[in-house]
């Protein structure tokens, strides 16, 4: 009868959290690492591609439509150094491009202790490609914005009533579609079409504040 009493307890309490958690904001800044899982096809010269690494501050924000479903919205902007590597030119230097990828997520949480939130979802990826300095060997380069599925896994740990440490880890697939031209002195000035995965790792980590 003890336990079934305890349980019954444990039970409301539970709930009584969870009903907390509807319709509370968070929102989190975090040091990312994009470390890009990059290929592509490559027209008339072959080859694949390299998309260089780097680390970016991110922002989002967070918005709990049920008790343990929320909508995440994720901002950052990253640059990256691209290679064609491995062509019948050898590797040739493309330049640099800014990618702008704002991601939707709705995230399921699961507490699992006290002050202790792990979460895990699916979202879609909408990337802007802007910003392009061709490399010394290109006269003109061109990448398509495109849409892509994101996946993301994480846990928000309190440290306090309001604020609490963020782990997280998402993964992007995402693919655009580019024409290359080199300058004269390269190949007559030919044109070459690509088609390139990015397929980015994003993994983080930060503070956040509920509100």
């Amino acid at each position: 009868m003890k336990k079934v009493l305890l349980f019954n307890v444990l039970c409301c309490l539970s709930l009584s959290v969870f009903a907390q958690q509807k319709g509370e904001w968070r929102a989190r800044l975090r040091a990312t690492a994009v470390i890009p899982d990059a290929s592509a096809t490559i027209s008339t010269i072959g080859g694949s591609a390299d998309i260089s690494n780097t680390v970016i501050p991110e922002l989002d924000f967070t918005y709990f439509l049920f008790n343990r479903v929320s909508a995440n919205l994720i901002l950052g902007t990253t640059r990256h150094k691209v290679t064609a590597t491995g062509t019948a030119l050898g590797d040739v230097d493309l330049g640099k491009v800014w990618l702008l990828p704002p991601t939707l997520t709705f995230l399921y949480h699961q507490p699992v202790g006290k002050g202790i939130l792990p979460y895990a979802g699916a979202g879609v990826n909408y990337t802007i490609f802007y910003g392009v300095k061709e490399g010394p060997a290109i006269a003109d380069i061109s990448y398509k914005n495109q849409f892509g599925f994101a996946t993301q896994l994480g846990v928000d740990i309190d440290i306090s009533k309001k604020w609490f440490i963020n782990i997280d880890a998402k993964k992007i697939w995402l693919k655009t579609e580019n024409t290359v031209t080199t300058v004269p002195e390269v190949a007559g000035g030919a044109t070459v079409h690509a088609d390139t995965k990015i397929n980015p790792w994003l993994l983080s980590v930060g503070a956040g504040f509920k509100f």
